[in-house]
């Protein structure tokens, strides 16, 4: 059995270059069309995260929208409807709240 398929991989010659670039370039297209898309996404929510201020209307992973009372280190107090205040870790904050009204429409 082994023995058939070293003939066989004999055999083709130059196959063996045209399979090692044909890999490689899907691995580039991989690259490009999903890992780095993904990588580009992550940096500009991260920066975003870092930028919120007082003020600010947001929304939390879970779904919460509000407005951002204070902010704390890597916390911040969420104000709500009717003066609900929540606090809650800068990890959880999602999208700005009128990219979020856009997203809907």
């Amino acid at each position: 059995m082994m023995h058939t398929i070293l003939l066989q991989a004999q055999g083709q010659g130059g196959s063996g270059w045209t399979s090692m670039v044909f890999m490689l370039a899907i691995v580039v297209v991989f690259y490009f069309f999903m890992i780095r898309p993904q990588q580009k996404k992550a940096k500009d929510q991260k920066k975003f995260v870092e930028e919120v201020n007082k003020g600010d209307q947001i929304v939390t992973i879970g779904g919460m929208h509000g407005r951002v009372a204070e902010v704390e280190g890597d916390t911040f107090i969420l104000e709500v409807e009717k003066g609900g205040r929540i606090k809650f870790s800068k990890s959880a904050i999602s999208m700005e709240s009128t990219k979020a009204l856009i997203g809907k429409k």
